[in-house]
């Protein structure tokens, strides 16, 4: 996927760990995901209000900018030419950095079908990336395919449902059965779905869990099994509300 790019989108099965204006902010847990697991994607949002604290992590992570891949997202009050731009501008200046997909990639957050199909009818650039809850309980296969068709990434947040798949009577015998963690399942599932995953944690333990799912696949009975378990549950904003629309730089 490379419109209007000059770097290369997020890997479709790969993971990246997420900050949010939910669950507080860690600068130790940031540094140690980018140092100690090699993950070099970081997502973020003006909203959330830790962009300021992103530099320093990222400073003291020693990683290159240019092996960094940031996603931030704008708010409804920066949406115009003018506006945008300057927003751009603004999460710049409080990363620390001179370019964000500022703007060499553009995505969505929370679309539907209907609101890309809008979208490609009115504008020139189609966006690159579509950020959508995704989880056992909620998984919009229909957006999913849409997205693939239109060479769109999708992206899925909240794997764990908020922490309710870890309680999950099924998920938990699953993750007897492979010796891993309910965590690792939920993100392993995702993952072999072709879902760029967003994991979040503030606790280096658990960054280290998200991590090691790349040594296992899920046999296909178990990706049916949990496949099924779709309810669509939604635990944070839902893409049917088109006020918690975002767009992602």
């Amino acid at each position: 996927n490379s419109l209007y790019t000059y770097s290369p989108t997020p890997v479709q099965g790969s993971i990246l760990p997420g900050t949010s204006h939910q669950g507080g902010y860690s600068h130790d847990a940031v540094v140690y995901a980018l140092q100690k697991c090699g993950i070099h994607h970081i997502d973020t949002a003006k909203r959330y209000g830790c962009e300021s604290l992103l530099q320093k992590a990222i400073k003291d992570s020693g990683v290159k900018r240019e092996d960094l891949w940031i996603t931030t997202k704008l708010w409804h009050s920066d949406y115009g030419y003018e506006n945008t731009k300057k927003a751009c501008l603004e999460s710049c200046r409080r990363l620390g950095v001179e370019y964000l997909g500022l703007c060499r990639s553009i995505g969505v957050s929370n679309f539907l079908i209907s609101h890309l199909e809008q979208l490609e009818e009115d504008c020139v650039v189609i966006p690159h990336v579509n950020q959508v809850e995704y989880h056992p309980f909620q998984r919009p296969q229909e957006l999913v395919d849409y997205c693939r068709s239109k060479n769109i990434v999708f992206e899925g947040y909240c794997p764990l449902a908020k922490g309710e798949a870890l309680t999950h009577p099924t998920i938990i015998q699953l993750a007897k059965k492979y010796g891993r963690t309910p965590a690792q399942i939920c993100i392993r599932w995702s993952i072999q779905n072709g879902v760029v995953t967003i994991p979040k944690s503030t606790r280096a333990e658990r960054i280290q869990e998200n991590c090691k799912v790349f040594d296992f696949n899920l046999r296909e009975e178990d990706m049916e099994f949990l496949n099924a378990m779709n309810v669509n549950r939604k635990g944070f904003l839902s893409p049917l509300k088109r006020d918690n629309d975002q767009t992602l730089l």
